[in-house]
């Protein structure tokens, strides 16, 4: 993107006109990327480091998250817990903290992969926007200052999920949005980025028992034939919003058809052009949709479902191949339209799951272990051509974030940059 287009884009922003979309390589707005679904634009990315190899720097965290990091021009920023409150830390480029601020008190996780933060932030040019366990929605801009601050859970009823909260904030062109699927009052809600008053609100009810009515996942934002839409998974159902008023344009089910009690959502879908790709089943389903179509559409849009998937990791999309890498380290490649099995790659086998979603950069998958092992993937020659590791006791659960040619990795404890021409780490407190 041309410095003249960065300057329009921002300019639009700041003039009101709505959150930015279109991005620069410099840019990770999401915690799935540039483009929503797992892609890096063309650069020079590290396949190889170590402790001692292509670290720039590394930094420490005041608290446990696993939520992914956003970046904007210089900029990095992060939801954490900070001294049992909801907290966002930013960082510049070379590892100096920047700010910090606290947004009431933290709802501690549950599980061990869990925390009040594992929800990632959504940014555009002029807020982050932040979500967590505690009900709590805030935007605080580049500077750390809080602009707005609700709290849904006190606005529109208790959190009923079993586990931790995992579902992040997603933009459109006008709203920021939040999707709230478990076994009590669900919804789908836009509000104002720079008030954070409702704009919509939709009930999304739907007949799914027990666990199976509850998601962990991120709904999508896409466009179809002119139109801004939202699609959210969870509840044995797809469905489809109009991005303007939240209104149900189309729904896809029977992703649950034995009715099981436990069917959970955590991996988010992902589009490919205008299909739709549903993980589901903990890891058991895949289902491709092809977008459009009004009410219920399973009979009619439903293009094919494979039994296999991963039950965390967010699949990723590519010139008409979805990569599914399983929790366990297996890695299917199917075409889009048809479901075809292309090839399968198992990595080594070890006691350790993956919850990061792969990334791809170039002709390269990255796919991180839990134990901040990562495996780096020839797309061409179908085989594992690096692994990596940042050192003992780093866990890891967000995504990796791809800028500039410098990777950025979030352990449970620490940020580390990487860049291809490393040079000794900086350990920062």
């Amino acid at each position: 993107m041309s410095v003249g287009r960065r300057t329009c884009l921002v300019l639009l922003s700041v003039l009101g006109w709505g959150p930015v979309q279109i991005l620069s390589a410099d840019d990770w707005t999401n915690w799935r990327g540039p483009h929503f679904d797992g892609t890096v634009d063309p650069g020079n990315y590290p396949i190889e480091w170590s402790p001692k190899k292509n670290v720039a720097w590394s930094v420490g965290l005041p608290g446990k998250s696993g939520s992914t990091p956003v970046v904007w021009q210089d900029k990095l920023a992060m939801t954490v817990p900070i001294e049992g409150q909801n907290g966002v830390i930013a960082f510049d480029r070379s590892g100096k903290e920047l700010w910090k601020v606290t947004l009431g008190a933290e709802r501690a996780g549950k599980h061990k992969k869990g925390s009040g933060a594992n929800s990632s932030p959504v940014a555009d040019a002029n807020r982050i926007y932040v979500y967590f366990k505690s009900g709590d929605f805030a935007a605080v801009d580049w500077s750390g200052k809080v602009l707005w601050h609700e709290n849904l859970q006190k606005n529109y009823g208790e959190d009923t999920l079993w586990w931790d909260l995992g579902t992040s904030p997603v933009l459109t062109s006008k709203h920021v949005v939040v999707a709230c699927v478990q076994s009590g009052p669900s919804y789908l809600a836009a509000f104002d980025p720079a008030t954070g008053k409702e704009v919509w609100k939709v009930d999304r009810q739907l007949d799914a028992p027990e666990e199976a009515a509850q998601s962990y996942s991120t709904p999508i934002v896409t466009t179809y034939k002119g139109q801004e839409q939202i699609i959210v998974l969870g509840a044995d159902h797809v469905t489809c919003h109009d991005a303007a008023n939240g209104k149900e344009l189309w729904r896809v089910g029977n992703l649950n058809p034995d009715r099981e009690r436990y069917f959970r959502s955590i991996a988010s879908p992902v589009m490919a052009g205008d299909i739709v790709i549903a993980p589901y089943a903990r890891g058991k389903t895949v289902t491709a949709i092809r977008m459009g179509g009004s009410g219920d559409v399973t009979n009619s849009h439903v293009l094919w479902t494979k039994p296999l998937g991963a039950d965390v990791p967010t699949p990723a999309v590519e010139n008409g191949k979805v990569y599914l890498c399983s929790d366990k380290g297996s890695i299917t490649c199917l075409a889009v339209e048809t479901g075809e099995e292309l090839w399968t790659e198992a990595l080594e086998k070890n006691r350790t799951a993956y919850s990061s979603s792969p990334v791809i950069a170039g002709n390269f998958l990255y796919f991180i272990r839990e134990d901040g092992r990562t495996f780096v993937i020839d797309l061409a020659e179908h085989k594992v051509k690096a692994e990596n590791s940042l050192g003992e006791n780093e866990y890891v659960l967000a995504t990796p974030v791809f800028v500039d040619q410098e990777i950025f990795l979030r352990t449970f404890e620490r940020l580390f940059c990487i860049q291809s021409a490393g040079k000794k780490v900086s350990q920062r407190k």
